[in-house]
């Protein structure tokens, strides 16, 4: 049974087949086979769990399994504690209602690397960084999250799987590293 941790760069899409206009896994992992636990939109970035094991891979993706996800959010805006309240509550997304969930307000993390290309920046409206701790993972849910508290997500990194985490892991966008269980 093989587990591999990959920091996924942006704008790279989370399947191994080919797309018509984005870099996919196939462009950073060569070991037939694998397959990813859970996914990643294109433009979200960080840390992916990939392995041969089905029976694996439905334990880490599956939300019965309430494998703990972090992200990292960087969000347009400074967010007050009303906006912070909201987000941990259930917010009703209109096609479901978010569990309740951990949200801090935190500094930059000292770890990040420099994203390519560089988020839109506005010398008028401050940035300010998440970290969002979730026990499930719908589309697109963080980002979603954020714009129902008026907060747009501008940067999004899952950060840790469980137990993994590209903080005790640390990898660059693009290098993986396989990890006993």
């Amino acid at each position: 049974m093989k587990l591999i941790l990959l920091n996924k760069p942006y704008n790279v899409m989370c399947q191994f087949s080919d797309h018509p206009s984005r870099q996919t896994l196939a462009n950073y992992i060569n070991i037939p086979g694998v397959y990813p636990a859970g996914r990643l939109d294109a433009d979200s970035e960080g840390l992916v769990l990939l392995t041969d094991d089905g029976q694996l891979q439905h334990s880490i993706s599956h939300p019965d399994h309430k494998q703990a996800k972090t992200y990292l959010v960087q969000v347009e805006g400074t967010p007050t504690v009303a906006q912070l309240k909201l987000l941990s509550h259930p917010i009703n997304l209109g096609d479901f209602t978010t569990k309740a969930c951990i949200v801090k307000h935190i500094n930059t993390p000292e770890w990040l690397w420099l994203r390519d290309p560089p988020i839109r920046q506005r010398a008028e409206i401050p940035t300010s960084w998440l970290c969002i701790i979730l026990s499930e993972g719908k589309n697109r849910q963080v980002r979603r999250m954020t714009a129902a508290a008026g907060l747009p997500t501008l940067r999004l990194i899952r950060s840790a799987i469980g137990n993994f985490s590209l903080e005790t892991h640390p990898l660059l966008p693009g290098e993986w590293m396989e990890v006993q269980m």
